[in-house]
């Protein structure tokens, strides 16, 4: 209110529909509760840290829970939002961690691979119960089409290590590894494992030799098929395993 002379002197505002000036700060007010108002988005429709309002239709709104660590929005027709939350999908470049676990046994099978074009396997710490031998790996469980071209021991070449059409491809080449060296490292890469034809393969081994001195082995291979890998074996030469774990990706 203006003041003129230090006595308050209200202030007009005209309205063109009463033809009337009317005093400004004079009479009752009212005030919408905006929070309560059926055009206002209520504060309290969340619930914790992270949860989302969304659409479950025209002009209606809901809330979205927040999802578990490590999970991303995703669009989904089916729920109620259209919207939830998901663990990150593999794709390309996009590897995910699909397998873990511990070496036992003659042979250890990672199953349920026929998804993913794309595999990365890592194990470290293969050793052996009974006697130094070689590290193998057999896709499919198929005992043939293991195909290996330009093997390589510690940048050496050798040609017989391997045949062509073999039941595995070798982890370890020309020397056997030693079987209680936790330090035994060998690492994989499949191409083209969806696809029927053949799949490209990439390995990497360093190791201790059951005669002593450590190795660096490269292969590259090719296994040729009519259908996606599905299974993973990981044996050993004689014996069984007495350790050794083991990591799988796929995209």
């Amino acid at each position: 209110m203006a003041t003129i002379s230090n006595t308050p002197r209200p202030g007009y505002v005209w309205d063109s529909t009463d033809n009337v000036w009317y005093p400004i700060g004079t009479g009752p007010h009212t005030h919408a509760d905006y929070i309560t108002s059926g055009s206002a988005i209520n504060p309290n429709i969340v619930d914790a840290k992270g949860d989302i309002i969304a659409a479950t239709a025209a002009d209606t709104v809901a809330r979205l829970a927040v999802g578990a660590n490590d999970t991303v929005l995703t669009a989904d027709s089916s729920t109620a939002t259209g919207l939830k939350w998901a663990a990150v999908a593999a794709g390309a470049g996009n590897m995910a961690q699909i397998a873990t676990g511990t070496l036992s046994g003659a042979s250890t099978q990672i199953t349920g691979l026929s998804t993913y074009t794309d595999i990365l396997i890592f194990v470290y710490g293969t050793t052996n119960n009974t006697a130094n031998g070689n590290v193998y790996m057999r896709l499919n469980s198929t005992a043939t089409n293991h195909n290996t071209y330009g093997a390589k021991t510690n940048g050496t070449a050798f040609s017989t290590t391997q045949a062509s059409n073999d039941s595995d491809f070798y982890l370890s080449g020309a020397g056997s590894t030693d079987r209680t060296s936790v330090n035994n490292v060998h690492v994989v890469k499949l191409t083209n494992c969806k696809n029927a034809g053949f799949t490209d393969v990439d390995i990497y081994s360093t190791y201790l030799r059951g005669g002593g001195g450590q190795a660096f082995d490269a292969f590259k291979g090719i296994y040729t098929k009519s259908e996606a890998i599905s299974t993973i074996d990981l044996r050993q030469s004689g014996g069984t395993w007495a350790g050794g774990t083991y990591y799988v990706w796929g995209a």
